[in-house]
Parts: C-alpha cells; sequence; structure tokens
C-alpha cells in the first residue's frame, strides 16, 4: 500500500492568545488525513507543525516511513522556518494544501461578533493563503520543488486534485519496482525503436530482466495436458473464438500461453516487450507465431506486453495500465480525412479489459512483415473518451507525449488486428502533425479516459517533461 505522508503547520503564539483555535485547526487536519485514506493508501500523519524544533521531528518522522508524497496542509499563517527543515529532510515531491475550511467567511455573523480578539481568531482560522507566498519564495530560494493544490474542504475539485497527485505518486512507486522483462531482440532496422536500456532504468527506476527464448521453450514443453486444457478455457471465458480457429492452432497458443505464464511467474515480471523469428520451420518460431493470445491474456492482468521489442512502448503501456485505464499496444494505420479521424491499431497483443463489445480471437493466414501464421486478436477500443501516451527518447532526455482524444464509432479493418477510429479537437491533420513532430517511435499506448493531468503529475514527481497535444 502506497504511503502518504501528510503533516499541517501554524504559528504556537497563536494557541495561548485564541482559545479553541488550535483543537479546531487539528480538526480540519484530521478531515484530510481521513479523506486522503479514503483514497486507500495509508496516511503517514506527522501532526500540526507550530515550531522549528518540531519541523526537524516531523522531517525525521515522515523520511524514515519512507512516504512516497507528502501533502503539507496550511491550516493559518505559520513560518516558513516550520517548512524549510521537514522539506529539506525529505527526499520525495510536496504538495501545498491552501485549502480553506469553506468557501467565503460568513462576513456578516463574523462582524457581529463584536470582540475584535475573538474576530482575529475566526479571520485566523481562514488563513491559509497568507503563508503560501512565504512558503514559495524560501522553497524556490532552497531549490525544492512542489506543487499547489488551492480551494476549500468541500470543495469536490479539490479531493479530485488530491487524489490525482496521489495516483500519480501511486504509479510513481509501480514504475520504480517494475520489473520489465526483454525476451528475443528488436525488430531488425526498426531504428526509431531501438532504446537504451540504461536510460529507460535510470528514467523510471525499472528493472529491466533480459530473458531468453530457450527458458520459453522449456517451459512450453513442460507443459502439461491439464495446463493446456485450463487455458483452452481461459481463451473462451474471455475472447469470442471464432470457429474458423483450427483447433491445432488453439491447442498451439495455449501451450505456448501457459508457457509465457511460467516465464513471468520465474521473473516476477511487471511488463514485458518481446519479438523474435528463428530459423523457419524451428521450434524458436513455432514459439514466437503462437504467443498473441497469451501475451494478451497477460496484458489484460496488468502485465502489460509490446510487440516489435518496444520497451519504451512497454513503458508506456505500464503507466496507463497502473493508473487502471488499459493502454493497449498501437500504430497509426491510416487516416480518414473524409471524417477527420485517425486509424490506430496493431497486431500482436491487445488490452482486452478495454475493449467495446466482444474480444475475437481469430486465425491469420500471415502475419504481415514477420514469419509464420497463427492466432490473433481482433477488437476495438471503448468508445469515449481516450488518452495517448508515448515515452519518447530523444537527443537529449527521455518524456512522456500525451494526448486526449475519443474512439468514436465508424468502419474498422476486419484485419485480425486491434483497430479504432479517434478523433481529436485540433483536427486529424494537425495532430498528426504535432504529433510526429515531438519524434516519438511509431508505437504508443492507448487507455480510456482523459487523464492528462495525472501524466502531467507523474511527470513533475519523477521529474520528467511532458509535452501535451490537443489535450
Amino acid at each position: 500500500m502506497t504511503k502518504v505522508g501528510l503533516f499541517g503547520i501554524g504559528l504556537d503564539t497563536y494557541w495561548d492568545q485564541f482559545d479553541g483555535l488550535l483543537d479546531r485547526l487539528v480538526g480540519y487536519q484530521k478531515q484530510i488525513a481521513e479523506k486522503i485514506q479514503s483514497f486507500g493508501v495509508e496516511v503517514v500523519d506527522a501532526g500540526l507543525v507550530d515550531s522549528p524544533e518540531k519541523a526537524r521531528e516531523a522531517g525525521d518522522y515522515l523520511k524514515t516511513s519512507d512516504v512516497e508524497i507528502v501533502f503539507l496542509y496550511v491550516s493559518t499563517y505559520a513560518l516558513s522556518s516550520t517548512v524549510l527543515p521537514v522539506a529539506q529532510k525529505l527526499k520525495c515531491p510536496i504538495v501545498i494544501l491552501n485549502i480553506q475550511p469553506v468557501a467565503a467567511i460568513d462576513y456578516e455573523n463574523f462582524n457581529k461578533l463584536g470582540d475584535r480578539g475573538k474576530m482575529t481568531g475566526e479571520w485566523l482560522a481562514h488563513c491559509q493563503a497568507c503563508s503560501v507566498p512565504e512558503i514559495t519564495n524560501v522553497l524556490n530560494r532552497a531549490g525544492i520543488s512542489y506543487e499547489i493544490i488551492t480551494g476549500y474542504i468541500g470543495e469536490q475539485a479539490v479531493w479530485d486534485d488530491m487524489k490525482g497527485w496521489i495516483e500519480a505518486a501511486s504509479v510513481a512507486a509501480t514504475m520504480r519496482n517494475n520489473r520489465l522483462g526483454v525476451l528475443g531482440h528488436y525488430y531488425c532496422g526498426m531504428l526509431d525503436v531501438y532504446t537504451d536500456l540504461t536510460k529507460q532504468a535510470s528514467t523510471f527506476g525499472t528493472h529491466i530482466e533480459l530473458v531468453e527464448m530457450c527458458e520459453v521453450k522449456k517451459y512450453r514443453d513442460e507443459a502439461t495436458e491439464v495446463e493446456i486444457d485450463d487455458k483452452i478455457k481461459e481463451f473462451h471465458n474471455t475472447f469470442e473464438v471464432l470457429d474458423t480457429c483450427e483447433q491445432e492452432e488453439i491447442v498451439r497458443a495455449a501451450r505456448t500461453s501457459v508457457a509465457l505464464d511460467k516465464l513471468v511467474e520465474a521473473h516476477r515480471l511487471g511488463s514485458m516487450a518481446y519479438y523474435y523469428e528463428g530459423e523457419a520451420g524451428s521450434e524458436y518460431e513455432n514459439i514466437v507465431t503462437s504467443v498473441i493470445a497469451g501475451n494478451t491474456l497477460l496484458t489484460g492482468k496488468n502485465i502489460p506486453v509490446a510487440g516489435e521489442c518496444e520497451v519504451k512502448n512497454a513503458q508506456a503501456m505500464k503507466i496507463m495500465d497502473s493508473f487502471g485505464v488499459g493502454g493497449s499496444f498501437s500504430e497509426f494505420y491510416a487516416m480518414d480525412f473524409n471524417d477527420d479521424i485517425v486509424m490506430l491499431g496493431h497486431d500482436g497483443p491487445a488490452h482486452f479489459a478495454i475493449a467495446e463489445g466482444n474480444v475475437q480471437l481469430v486465425p491469420l493466414p500471415i502475419y504481415h512483415g514477420k514469419p509464420g501464421k497463427g492466432l490473433s486478436i481482433q477488437m476495438t477500443v471503448k468508445h469515449g473518451p481516450v488518452t495517448i501516451l508515448s515515452v519518447v527518447e530523444g537527443k537529449d532526455e527521455v518524456f512522456l507525449l500525451v494526448a486526449e482524444g475519443e474512439s468514436v464509432e465508424g468502419p474498422i479493418l476486419q484485419i485480425g488486428n486491434t483497430n479504432s477510429r479517434y478523433r481529436f479537437s485540433i483536427g486529424a491533420k494537425e495532430f498528426m502533425n504535432e504529433w510526429s513532430k515531438q519524434g516519438p517511435a511509431h508505437h504508443c499506448a492507448i487507455g480510456v479516459g482523459h487523464i492528462s493531468d495525472k501524466i502531467e503529475k507523474l511527470g513533475h514527481l519523477m521529474q520528467i517533461k511532458v509535452v501535451k497535444i490537443a489535450c
């Protein structure tokens, strides 16, 4: 479970001056802690810090608790000296919560209090904004990054924003702890797909595990009839298996799927990129031409698999899957200038959890650009809002390229691949030009819903640049 840090700040001078103010502010912080916990994370609450001494103690507590992100609740005016020691101690992102108890002070009743001391105490309970420029000034000068959420406790947008940060922190932790398998080799000559594995590991914290085809062969040879029968049942429970699929091909794909499951389990993989060809008629060609169904099952069960050994896109797919929105392996298929849409799809593994209607297992007489024949997946991404993500390895850095659009109804190519129609706010031509100018590989990951704001948060947390197109 993701650990989320929280600490509040206040000014100890106020507590003896204004009766009940401290308890009131601590109560607000408790509300915030309970709301954060409702997002399915563990809250590490360092309490309300009101002096530099307590700040150092809070910093030590949060650091030793190994939190992924820290929310700083500004409860009232507080000195920046209560923030800097905590921020300097932590090596994780900080989000400043400039959150009032209500949208606005009740001016009429406030001014009826009559006692200016009581009035000042009431004002201080709403004085969150006073400290924010002071805090940001000091953090800027100290070179410490942060973000700000501004609003009030009853405002849904505040909680949505906070939840987005928490989800992004959880995804960052997932990427940092992920083990990505590389099976086989790159598609020869596909230069855009080639990547620097060290850059991927250093950017995302991902462990890259190089795995062997001969290990897949070993597991495949060891597959029992019971395991194969169970896998065939899983095919029928998950896919619409067309009658034109030959039983021999179904058994072949099931045997390979059993082997892939064992490979993933043996190496504790959370994602994988693969490609292989093998000599014509060899056992290795037999394996690689029967992987699509098994890799689709893995992808839909939160172990995304990218074909053509597209490591960067396996990373993009893992990000999307970790946000819970899918992340299907895709490339640009065609453009329809009459309908102003772009068609994207791919052969190979799909994310069956985000399909529109049935996911079909179909026979292909030939794999275009690849050896052999076998079974493939045919599906369309669910109609409605989508986000497209590419992990781009540019000349100087790895960055995230993201766009938002809509998966729309209309005719698609029934060629035994994933295939969908996408519309973008800036139009198909401008989208194609602007996306391509950023220099991504020709693959991308597609997920359902609009989550570019969460991708942007993830970039901030992981210190990765994010470029947004059509968002």
